[in-house]
Parts: C-alpha cells; sequence; structure tokens
C-alpha cells in the first residue's frame, strides 16, 4: 500500500513537471541558433502551434531598428503571404559604396494556417549581421484563428529564470578566419617540409646510383683483367706443350 502511494506521488510529481515545462518545447524560435558576426545567413523562424482548438494563421517578426541589417530576403512559403515593411534610420548605412538610408523593421507572414500539433518554419536570409554585437533580439507575435494573440517579445536577463513568452534570440559568434589563416600557414610548412625530405630522398638516391654505377664500372674492369690473364695462360700452356 505504501509503494503504490510512493509511486503514485512520483507520477504525479513528473506530470507536473512535464505540464510545467512544456512551454519551453514550444517557443517561438529562431534556428540555427547562431550566426557569424559581421556575415551573411540563412535563418529559419520556428513557430509551433501550441493550440489544441485553433490554428495558427500568422506571424510578426520584428527586426532590430539599432541593428539595421542591409538585406532581409523572406522565402516564399506554399499557402503564405508574406510582407515586408521599411523604416528610414537616423544615420544612413554605406554599403559597397552605396549608401542605405532605410532597413527592414518588421516581416509578417498570413494567410495560411498551422493546424495544432503541427509546426512551421519561415526561412529568411539576412546580413550584414553587425560586428559589434553578441546577439540580436526579434520580437515575435503568434496569431490564431479564434483571434488569440501570444506576444513573444520577452529578454531574457542573465541570472534570472527564463521569461514565460521569450522572444527569439540569435547568437553570434565571432569569425573563424584567424584559424584558416594559422591552417593555411601549417599546411605551406608543410608542403615546404615535405620539398625538403623529397629533395633530400633525391640526392640520397642520386648518391646510390652513383656509387652503384662505380662499382659496376669496377667489376667490369677487373672481369676484363681476369679475362685477358686467362687467355694469356692459355696461350703459354700451349706453347709449352709444343
Amino acid at each position: 500500500m505504501k509503494t503504490s502511494r510512493v509511486s503514485f506521488a512520483a507520477a504525479i510529481a513528473a506530470g507536473t513537471v512535464l505540464v510545467l515545462s512544456a512551454p519551453a518545447f514550444a517557443h517561438v524560435g529562431v534556428q540555427p541558433g547562431e550566426a557569424t558576426k559581421g556575415g551573411y545567413a540563412t535563418i529559419n523562424f520556428k513557430v509551433p502551434n501550441e493550440r489544441d482548438n485553433a490554428s495558427t494563421t500568422q506571424l510578426e517578426v520584428s527586426f532590430p531598428i539599432d541593428q539595421p541589417l542591409t538585406s532581409v530576403m523572406p522565402q516564399d512559403i506554399p499557402g503564405w503571404t508574406v510582407s515586408v515593411e521599411k523604416s528610414k534610420l537616423d544615420k544612413p548605412l554605406t554599403v559597397h559604396g552605396k549608401q542605405i538610408n532605410e532597413a527592414v523593421t518588421k516581416v509578417t507572414w498570413s494567410g495560411g494556417k498551422i493546424e495544432p500539433g503541427k509546426f512551421q518554419q519561415f526561412p529568411v536570409s539576412v546580413g550584414k549581421l553587425p560586428e559589434n554585437a553578441d546577439q540580436m533580439v526579434f520580437k515575435a507575435i503568434q496569431t490564431y484563428d479564434n483571434n488569440e494573440v501570444v506576444r513573444w517579445i520577452e529578454e531574457a536577463k542573465e541570472g534570472a529564470p527564463e521569461p514565460q513568452t521569450p522572444a527569439p534570440v540569435l547568437k553570434l559568434t565571432a569569425a573563424k578566419g584567424d584559424d584558416h589563416h594559422d591552417s593555411g600557414d601549417k599546411k605551406a610548412d608543410e608542403a615546404k617540409a615535405s620539398g625538403k625530405d623529397d629533395k633530400a630522398a633525391g640526392d640520397h638516391h642520386d648518391e646510390a646510383a652513383k656509387s652503384s654505377d662505380t662499382t659496376a664500372r669496377a667489376l667490369g674492369i677487373a672481369g676484363i683483367v681476369i679475362g685477358l690473364g686467362g687467355v694469356a695462360f692459355g696461350i703459354a700452356s700451349r706453347r709449352r706443350a709444343s
């Protein structure tokens, strides 16, 4: 009886943990979770449907105005209509010698449907990513066909519990150009070392060939001398016999 009570209590505790942690697996998020600073990337806004009796019919994603991107190109998704909004920049950007006075601040997908128990990814090509920041926060608004709206706009704070409706975050990492450079230098050094080894092996081969040739010549001369001696000995023997 005691064992049954313990098992029942454990089951309730486990169920409670699952219920409380379920929202953590159903966030509107960005994938992959990181990209290279100063580069270009294709990111996906992953939208799961959290409701059992309603479908998601719209997603709005706001791009940080203080981290303007010169290029934002959403990919077409069958059944969905996409609209891109731009805003004037307080400080124009210069990219490839061209001055940019506005940047994308919002992308909205609508007209489609994410049914209960399913999810949808919304791909976007973005760049040039900031070089002086460690992350970008994209605040998103998810709308259901029953007019319910979920605002994924809360920013996580270091040391604090995760918000109930966190905003999608893209981590920015340093470029690995130095690693590639080191790798190139290493390969060059290995190539030089290999060249030296090949040259040494060639010199050793040439010396061995010269030594072999000298030995062959010496043996040849010795053979001739021995042959001449044999001939002379034969002639002398015939004369004595006569």
